[in-house]
């Protein structure tokens, strides 16, 4: 990565940070004061030696303090004002840059995190999770790091290079020219450093989020390693993790502990000209020896800081490689975009897909060229082999992709046109993988309406017969569910996802095989449920289970991303094909073909 890279990313963050370009000027001004402050002492301190040498001969004496006592006090009375200065710009400083950087990193990480979900779900399969939370959580404190302490940094290093130089281009243009001469192998070091180091931290930042998709991963399925009894392999493939991590890094410290070497050799050679050629020129009398003491003081100030260069470098260079990978995320195109139009009330819940077509990208599979009316109020299902296109057909309908041709439409709009917040407040959806968040059942229940009342989240929990376990409960509808859900049992997570789909009252209902991982006695609950609800409502099933789709206003069979039969339950059985085939497989009448079983 080129120093040009690093600059750039620096670019993209100050336009994202345009709003705060107020509070980045009044830390800069603070910052550029504070150094001034804090030069002053080694400036005086050349003047009181002035004084004690040449007492009425002094500089402070031709300002018209004549006394050698009068000309301490005066000092002494600046001294304290410019140590005051210090301190009070100090302290604005440091609250402003730690101030900008909590609020920067607060507002990249909420609008990484906004933007993040909106994107569509083909983003999220070629993002592992642990890589999206390295970017929001670790990248962006790295930034915050930097904003804490190295931005005030680089700007005291060139404020004091400048201020520094120009006192000794007043006192000693020779000396000048000989002590700054460290100056340009210190600053193309810098340069070199960052040109080395950049790839390096790019590398480590990758590094990270590896190491965090490996343990969300490792974390998220404890109960797989467990009953795999993987724990050994899984702690090995941590460690390999782990270890690439501490590489990219010892790569990183290699080239940023040999920095501060060979830069000290640099700055002694600019302190011993100072030191050497002006002492004897103040032997010569073409020097005063007040200002040779500010001289050799000053170059001290202005030499040794810069040893801590590599560190503000090796801070920038990190905050940089996290910042491209935040900005990059921000950057990252919606393909699915808002169309921003209402629908119009009440939705009466028609759905009509028109030569519709998509693929996925990373496998080829999908539908195509769909043709299929869902009238108002009807029950739709949807069966077929696994990956024949089901559930493809159902995320296509919630916008989760953008079709690559034809269009849905829900009571005559095309989808594409609709606000997408409206279209999916109007969809309810309950999936086989049931997704519970940590906290309450109450809060899981009302999480689609959380403005609900108790008697209304009892009364959804009801019709999904869910209700009659959450009253066994000691803290009933309080009662914690525990990280997604583990504390309840598969059939439980199912109902309460249906109570939760339930008491948003949507007029398009999806059940996207919903009852494939219950038991029986969970299958016949969510039934009855089901007999309940679809009354004036547009249910679209997916179902393997063909016992519980026989009563469906029309059952819809996929193959291979295509309809290859509709009708009703008796019409597909008189038909003999596909629909009839697996029938007599799931009655025990016939062995199942591989490549015809449905799921």
């Amino acid at each position: 990565m080129s120093s040009s890279s690093s600059f750039q990313a620096l670019g993209r963050l100050l336009r994202y940070a345009r709003g705060y370009r107020g509070r980045i000027i009044a830390a800069t001004c603070c910052s550029i004061l504070n150094k001034l402050f804090d030069i002053a002492p080694e400036i005086l301190i050349g003047i009181a030696i002035d004084v004690v040498v040449n007492q009425e001969q002094s500089f402070v004496a031709k300002l018209g303090f004549v006394e050698a006592r009068e000309q301490i006090l005066v000092l002494g009375v600046l001294t304290f004002l410019i140590w005051a200065g210090e301190s009070l710009f100090e302290y604005l400083y440091q609250i402003l840059w730690r101030n900008l950087a909590q609020r920067l990193q607060s507002d990249l990480r909420q609008d990484a995190y906004e933007h993040v979900q909106r994107l569509d779900m083909g983003f999220f399969e070629s993002k592992s999770s642990g890589q999206l939370v390295s970017i929001m959580n670790d990248d962006v404190n790295q930034l915050e790091r930097f904003l804490d302490g190295g931005a005030n940094s680089l700007i005291q290093v060139f404020v004091t290079v400048v201020a520094v130089g120009a006192v000794f281009m007043v006192l000693s243009p020779q000396i000048a020219l000989l002590a700054f001469t460290p100056i340009p192998i210190i600053i193309w070091g810098a340069f070199y450093f960052q040109r080395k180091a950049g790839p390096v931290y790019a590398e480590v930042r990758e590094k990270v989020g590896e190491l965090a998709g490996r343990l969300s991963n490792n974390l998220g399925g404890i109960a797989t390693i467990k009953s795999f009894t993987a724990e050994a392999r899984e702690a090995e493939r941590l460690r390999q993790s782990s270890e690439a991590y501490v590489e990219a890094n010892r790569k990183a410290i290699r080239i940023s502990s040999a920095f501060i070497p060979i830069i000290r050799m640099a700055i002694l050679v600019g302190f011993l000209a100072t030191f050497i050629l002006g002492g004897l020129k103040t032997l010569d009398g073409s020097l005063n020896v007040g200002a040779y003491g500010v001289l050799v003081f000053l170059t001290q100030r202005l030499l040794w800081p810069l040893t801590g260069l590599a560190q503000v470098i090796d801070l920038f260079e990190r905050a940089m490689a996290s910042t491209r990978r935040i900005l990059d995320l921000l950057t990252t195109p919606v393909q699915v975009q808002d169309g921003g139009e209402g629908l119009t009330a009440p939705v009466k819940g028609e759905v009509r897909f028109e030569g519709l077509s998509f693929h996925y990208p990373s496998s080829g599979v999908g539908v195509n060229d769909i043709e299929l009316t869902v009238a108002a109020g009807s029950t739709l299902a949807l069966v077929g082999a696994t990956g024949s296109g089901k559930s493809t057909l159902v995320k296509l309908l919630l916008r989760f992709y953008q079709p690559e041709q034809g269009d849905i439409y829900l009571d005559g709009k095309s989808l594409a046109r609709l606000d997408m917040q409206q279209l999916r407040q109007n969809i309810g959806l309950v999936s086989q993988d049931v997704f519970l968040f940590e906290g309450s059942i109450r809060d899981n229940i009302a999480y689609g309406r959380p403005e609900a009342s108790e008697e209304e989240m009892v009364a959804a929990a009801r019709v999904a017969e869910a209700w009659e376990f959450i009253e066994r409960l000691p803290q009933g509808l309080d009662t914690p569910v525990g990280e997604r859900g583990v504390r309840l049992s598969g059939g439980q997570r199912q109902r309460l996802s249906l109570a939760r789909a339930l008491l948003k009252d949507p007029p398009v209902l999806i059940l996207d095989e919903a009852t494939s991982a219950v038991d029986n006695e969970t299958e016949a609950a969510i039934q009855r449920s089901l007999r309940k609800i679809a009354h004036g409502r547009t249910v679209i099933m997916i179902a393997h289970r063909l016992s519980t789709i026989v009563h469906a206003d029309s059952i819809v069979v996929v193959d291979q991303g295509r309809i290859a039969e509709q009708g009703r339950h008796a019409e597909l059985l008189a038909r003999n094909g596909l629909y009839a085939a697996q029938w007599r497989v799931q009655t025990g009448e016939i062995a199942p073909a591989p490549e015809r079983v449905f799921a």
